[in-house]
Parts: structure tokens; sequence; C-alpha cells
């Protein structure tokens, strides 16, 4: 009797867990913002995501150190009519450098790497070209390159259209064809501040390989992947054949179709990965597990306790004594972020086939307020102003920003007027399209907006580039260093210049 009274028991407290967690997705899907007191208005899933031109969205809540729930939304491929499903898989692009530095780490914990010896030490096949007017006699180490503070250039990558040549990690490195990004080189000293470089993030590739004599992704597979359970996620660039079917189609801002379906990145470690919100829910639960102590599939309490307090491969944010670890990825076509709590066992991913952040936004505030996630920022937001104005500057560029300067001063409180990215997206997006016109216009205005800002300058400057207006080009450039004298981008740019305007 008493068994039969468990078995009881036991089923109808499942059936409320069930019932608790649908109760919650439903209240996810049809009212997003639903804990924005601020707005009337509570949009649909289905709305935000109509309002970011994203297709397809894959989420996996964490609670408890376990997986509550995970579900995809939407279309991996619009064209072909291939619904997103959990198990569809995305370029996690800059996340890929969360998973990289576990690799890294666990060569540093079995002493086969040290963080802060010279990286020359371990590269074989290629040295890093000191430059001792700018490292000052300082040595990168490998925590330099994994907290982005070895002073490196090379921000980000393009990644390459499938089928095109791909160049070696040397060649990357080199910023030798074909490639198609930088040099990676010093642009100041090592450890003097914090700059984002993927650059750095290749570099540790080839010191994994160099170290270990494996391919990189097998080596991520076999130490990293596999005891992780990230069993559908791979380094593989291009991707095997047999995830074909799973791969979700990348698509830009404006809803076009990244060419070919997407672009494949030889720089594996910096923007590599392909994986699921399963899988990267997997990593975010063993890191927190080994942080307690709980797990070591990968790394000791004390290398995992290292990782995240020095921002190797990861941010650190602390909000009012709580503290959350996470990062951010944009690929061709796809974006993602991944959060999760050092304690308490909360976290989410969110995987895109879009190019919108602000959708992810939205989608975490959601979770985390639904969850109650201590002292995590949940705010309301402003609705954003390029998209607004969006399709009243396809119709019409003119009266698309007449429209942007009539809803600032007639409804300046309910859009967001004060980030210069908003206006900065959209002109890339007329650039990209080939509407160059459109696009300085869009940037002229964000000039006007932000004229403190180094970055405007710069995105103008590119356009009047490739309308071939070099003095005008010239001319902004000239402003950006004025702004920001360290810009190594935009000295080379200024070189480019000179070299056309003289052909």
């Amino acid at each position: 009797m008493k068994k039969i009274c468990f078995i009881i028991i036991l089923f109808l407290s499942l059936n409320i867990f069930a019932q608790n967690i649908n109760d919650k997705i439903n209240l996810f899907e049809t009212k997003l913002n639903y804990w924005d007191k601020s707005k009337t208005k509570k949009w649909t899933l289905k709305e935000r995501m109509a309002l970011y031109n994203t297709n397809a969205v894959s989420i996996a809540v964490i609670k408890d150190y376990k997986i509550e729930w995970v579900k995809a939304y939407g279309y991996a491929d619009v064209s072909e009519h291939i619904p997103a499903t959990p198990q569809t898989l995305f370029q996690a692009a800059s996340i890929s450098k969360s998973i990289n530095s576990l690799g890294i780490l666990k060569l540093v914990q079995e002493r086969k790497l040290d963080l802060d010896t010279d990286i020359n030490n371990y590269l074989k096949d290629w040295k890093f070209p000191y430059d001792e007017a700018v490292t000052k006699g300082k040595k990168i180490s490998i925590s330099n390159l994994l907290s982005h503070t070895a002073g490196l250039s090379g921000h980000g990558f393009y990644g390459y259209e499938k089928g095109k040549k791909l160049p070696t990690i040397i060649e990357i490195l080199n910023g030798v064809p074909p490639a198609n990004s930088g040099t990676v080189k010093s642009v100041f000293e090592p450890g003097l501040k914090f700059q984002y470089s993927g650059g750095g993030t290749v570099i540790t590739q080839l010191i994994l390989e160099n170290v270990t004599g494996e391919k990189y992704e097998d080596y991520m597979m076999k130490n990293v992947l596999t005891p992780l359970g990230m069993n559908e996620s791979s380094f593989n660039q291009p991707p095997q054949e047999d995830k074909s079917s799973l791969l979700a189609t990348g698509y830009y801002a404006n809803g076009k179709e990244v060419k070919g379906k997407y672009h494949v990145y030889p720089e594996k470690a910096a923007a590599g990965l392909w994986t699921n919100s399963s899988d990267l829910a997997k990593y975010i639960i063993e890191t927190q597990l080994s942080l307690l102590g709980n797990s070591n599939k990968i790394l000791s309490k004390e290398m995992s306790a290292k990782r995240v307090e020095n921002n190797l491969g990861v941010f650190l944010n602390d909000f009012k004594g709580t503290k959350y670890f996470g990062h951010s990825g944009g690929n061709e076509g796809f974006v993602c972020y991944y959060v999760g709590s050092v304690d308490g066992g909360n976290g989410v991913v969110v995987m895109t086939n879009g190019r919108n952040i602000r959708l992810i936004d939205e989608i975490v505030s959601s979770i985390a307020s639904m969850n109650n996630w201590k002292n995590y920022p949940v705010e309301s937001q402003k609705e954003p102003i390029a998209l607004t104005i969006r399709k009243e500057c396809y119709k019409n560029i003119d009266k698309g920003i007449e429209l942007y300067k009539k809803l600032k001063k007639n409804n300046g409180a309910d859009y967001n007027f004060s980030n210069e990215n908003e206006l900065n997206e959209l002109g890339y997006e007329f650039l990209r399209d080939g509407n160059i016109d459109s696009a300085i216009k869009i940037f002229s205005l964000n000039v006007n907006e932000f004229p403190k800002s180094a970055n405007v300058y710069d995105s103008r400057g590119e356009g009047y580039f490739n309308k071939k207006e070099y003095l005008l080009s010239k001319k902004d450039y000239l402003k950006v260093l004025e702004l920001d004298p360290t810009n190594q981008n935009v000295k080379e740019m200024l070189l480019k210049i000179e070299k056309e305007a003289v052909k």
C-alpha cells in the first residue's frame, strides 16, 4: 500500500512539475515582455522574431544545475521550408572562444602549457613577430591571449564562401591571400589594457596543434566536446557531410540568405564551432558544477575558478555581488549568446540565424525574470529606432530620415536614440546591398547625432571609400584618428586611400 501511495505521489508531482514548465513556456511564447510593467503592449515571441528579421531561435533554459526546457522556433531554412528543431545546429561564432579556453586550460592543467610563458616557446610552425617599439620588451602569454590583453589587432573574421580556397592558420596570422583579414600584430604593449582580438585566439589554435601534434578539431572533439556530452557539436570547418541536414542557414539583418547558406571559418578556435543550445547548456552546467567542486570532466575546481575569475574565454559580470559568466557571438548570418550564474545553477542559451542581438536581450530578460535570477539586471528597453524607420528608409531614404527626426521630437522617450549602433547597423545594411548613397545618408545622420564617436566617422569613411570619394573618406578617417589615435584599421585605410587616389 505504501509503495502504491508513493507511486501516486510521484506521478502527481511529475504532472505538477510538467504543468509548471508548460505554463512558463506558454507565458514566454505569448507574452515575451510580460515582466515589463512600463509596456501596455505584450508581444508574442513570433511578433518579435518578425520585427527583428530572425527566422529561427533555439533556446535552452537552465535551472538548479539542470536543463529545465529546450525548444526551437521558426525556420532553419526558409526557402527549403525546413523548421528549426532542438537538434538544429547553429554557428556559435565567438562563443567558440569559451569552448576553446577549456582545451587550452586542460593543457595548462596537464603542465604541457604555462599561462604566463612567452607564447613563442610553444609555437613551432610560426613565431609571433614582436615589434619591440610597440611591445616595449614585454612578451605575450597564453593568459594574455585568452583574456584579450595581448595588445593585438584582428578583432573578428568574415569567414569564406563555401567552395572558396581557405587560408592556412599561418596565412591568416600573416594576413596574406587567400586570407581576407589583416595581419595579427601588436598595437600596444601586452597587459596594458583590454582589446578584443579574435586574432589572438587563432594563435592559441596554432599553439594547441603545435603542442599536441593533433588537428585542432580532433583534439577538441576527444578532450572537450565528447567528455562534456556535446555529441552534436564540432569544430570541423567546413562541417562534416553527415551533419548537413542539421545545419541552419544564416540570414542577414535584411532577411537575405547568406550566399552558400553559411560561411566557412578556418579560424576554428575563434569562430568555428557548430552546436545547438542543448550542447552549450551542458557546457554551462559543467562549468557551474566544476566551480562547486562537484564535477571535473575537463577542469579542476581551481582551474575553473581561475578561468572564470580572470575572464579566460568568458566574460564575468558582477551584479550587486551576484556573478554571471557568459559570451556572445556573431558570424555572417548568425548571432548567439549564453549566460550562466556562478552560484545557484541558473542560465540560458539563445542561438539564432539572424543578425539582431536585441531579440536575444529580450529573451534573456524574460527567462531571467521568470526564473527569478538573483540581481540580474532586467530592465525595460526602448523600441529600436532603426527597425522602426527601416521600411520607410527602403521606400525613400529622405522620408525615412524625416521620420527619425519626427519620432525623436515627438516620441523621444519611446525609442532608443542613445545607441549609435542602431543607425550604424542600418547604414551597413544599405552598404552591403550596394545602396551606397543611402548608406552614406544614414552614416551622416549618425555623425550628426554622435559627433564625439570615432566609430561613426569610421563607418561614413568606409561609405565614402566605397563610393570612391577619397577626399571625403580621408577627412573622416583623419577625424577617427583624432578621436582614437590607436585605431590600427584606420591607419591601414589611409594607406589604401593614398594608393587608390594616385591610380
